[in-house]
C-alpha cells in the first residue's frame, strides 16, 4: 500500500457509460476505486461534456470519438498539456497507447505507467485492418511503452506478448489482473427470479456468451457447439449478448443449422440488466480463438454466481483455473466446447457453486482489492523515476 497520496492522470480510450467495452469498463472501474487506495485521479477520455457531470469533474471528455483520427489526436494533446499545466501529477497512467502517443512531449519528465490491455495493432489485424495500419498501430505503440518505466499486464500471457511483440524488459512487467465491481454483478435476486425477470423460460438449460460479435470471439464455434449440445440436451439455449458487425452472419449460421429455437442473439444489453442475465444463466462461456489478454466477463460472471468455461486462450486459464481447472476447456473449436458444456450438465465435472464463484471474484478481482495493487506499481514508478533508475 502506498505511504501517502498519489497524484495521477489516467488517459483512457472512452468513457464507459457512453461506450460500452472491456478497456472502458475497466478504466471506469478503475479510477472510481483509485481514490480508496491512495491516489488521486484526474483523466482525458475521448466523450462528451457529460463526463465531466459524471465523473464530478475529476475526468474530462477531450470530444467526440467519432471525429476523424487527425482532430481526435489533437483535441487529446490539447486535453493533456492543459491538465499537466493545471494539475501536474507524480504518474501518467496509459491504458490506450493512441491518445497518448500525441501528449508524449507534453508529459515527458513524468514517471509513467502504461496499462497494456492488449495489442492493439494485432487486434487490428485479426479483425481484417490492412498490413500498413498494423504496422502504423504497432509504432505508435511501441513509442508508448518505451516511454514507460513500469508496464501493467492483465495475465502472463499478455506479459510474454509485451517482451516478445514489443521487446520491452521483463523487469519492467508487472501482472495485475482486471477489476470489477463484484457487488454491482452480484444482484439480490435468485436466478429463477432472474429468469422470471428477464421473461427467460425457468426449466431449461441456459448457456450466456457476453462478447462483441467480430471474429476473434469464437462465437461461430459455439453456434456449432449447440448444434451438437442439442443432440443430448434438446432443451440448450444459448443466450448471445453483444453488438458488431458478424450480426447478420451469426443469424443466418443460427437459422441454416435449424437453431432458431436454442440460440438467441440479444443485441446490446444494458449494464443495469447484465447481472441479472448472468444470475439467470446456467453458465457461462468464453468461446475466444485469439488475443484475449484477461477476459473481464469471466470475473463478472463469477461475481454473480455463475461459473464460466473458458478456451485456453490468452489470459483466460489465469482468470479461473484458481477456482477450478474444471473450467479450462482443452482446446478452442466446436468439438471441445460442445464436449464441455456437455460435461456440464451432464455432471461429468462439477462446477463450483454460487458461494464458491462468488467469494473467489470478490476475494482476487474486486476494485478495492486491484487498485491497491495498481497503486503499488505507481509507487514503484515514482520511485524509480527518483532514484534515476528507469
Amino acid at each position: 500500500m502506498t505511504k501517502h497520496s498519489i497524484q495521477s492522470l489516467q488517459i483512457g480510450m472512452h468513457w464507459f457509460p457512453e461506450r460500452a467495452g472491456g478497456l472502458d469498463r475497466m478504466y471506469y472501474s478503475l479510477v472510481g476505486a483509485l481514490p480508496g487506495a491512495g491516489v488521486q485521479v484526474r483523466g482525458v477520455v475521448a466523450g462528451s461534456p457529460k463526463v465531466a457531470e459524471d465523473s464530478n469533474g475529476a475526468i474530462q471528455g477531450f470530444g467526440s470519438a467519432a471525429r476523424a483520427l487527425p482532430f481526435r489526436l489533437m483535441d487529446a494533446r490539447r486535453a493533456l498539456r492543459r491538465e499537466i499545466r493545471s494539475h501536474r501529477p507524480d504518474v501518467i497512467s496509459s491504458h490506450f497507447a493512441l491518445y497518448t502517443f500525441p501528449g508524449l512531449d507534453v508529459t515527458r519528465g513524468i514517471p509513467q505507467v502504461s496499462h497494456f490491455q492488449g495489442p492493439w495493432a494485432d487486434e487490428s489485424f485479426v479483425e481484417g485492418a490492412a498490413t500498413l495500419s498494423q504496422r502504423i498501430k504497432h509504432s505508435l505503440e511501441q513509442s508508448v511503452y518505451e516511454r514507460s518505466s513500469r508496464l501493467i499486464v492483465l495475465s502472463k500471457a499478455f506479459g510474454d506478448i509485451l517482451t516478445k511483440r514489443y521487446a520491452i524488459s521483463p523487469d519492467r512487467v508487472r501482472i495485475v489482473p482486471g477489476c470489477v465491481d463484484t457487488a454491482h454483478f452480484d444482484p439480490a435476486c435468485t436466478r429463477a427470479e432472474a429468469r422470471l425477470r428477464l421473461q427467460l423460460p425457468q426449466n431449461r438449460p441456459i448457456v450466456l456468451a457476453v462478447r462483441r460479435l467480430v471474429r476473434r470471439m469464437g462465437l461461430e464455434d459455439l453456434i456449432d457447439a449447440i448444434k451438437v449440445v442439442k443432440q443430448r440436451h434438446p432443451d440448450v439455449l444459448l443466450l448471445i449478448a453483444g453488438r458488431g458487425r458478424l450480426e447478420a452472419e451469426l443469424q443466418q449460421r443460427i437459422d441454416e443449422a435449424g437453431l432458431t429455437d436454442n440460440v438467441r442473439l440479444l443485441g446490446f444489453v444494458p449494464d443495469a440488466q447484465l447481472p441479472s442475465l448472468y444470475r439467470a444463466a446456467t453458465l457461462s462461456i468464453v468461446p475466444t480463438v485469439a488475443l484475449e489478454g484477461f477476459g473481464l466477463i469471466t470475473v463478472e460472471s463469477l461475481s454473480a454466481g455463475t461459473p464460466v468455461l473458458v478456451t485456453p486462450v490468452g489470459g483466460l486459464p489465469e482468470a479461473v483455473a484458481g477456482l477450478s481447472q474444471d473450467l479450462v476447456l482443452p482446446e478452442t473449436g466446436a468439438a471441445a466446447i460442445a464436449e464441455g458444456i456437455d460435461a456440464a450438465f451432464s455432471g461429468r465435472i462439477k462446477l463450483p457453486d454460487e458461494e464458491a464463484c462468488k467469494t473467489y471474484a470478490r476475494e482476487n478481482f474486486d476494485n478495492a482489492v486491484i487498485a491497491k495493487r495498481v497503486a503499488d506499481v505507481y509507487a514503484e514508478a515514482i520511485a524509480a523515476a527518483n532514484s534515476g533508475v528507469h
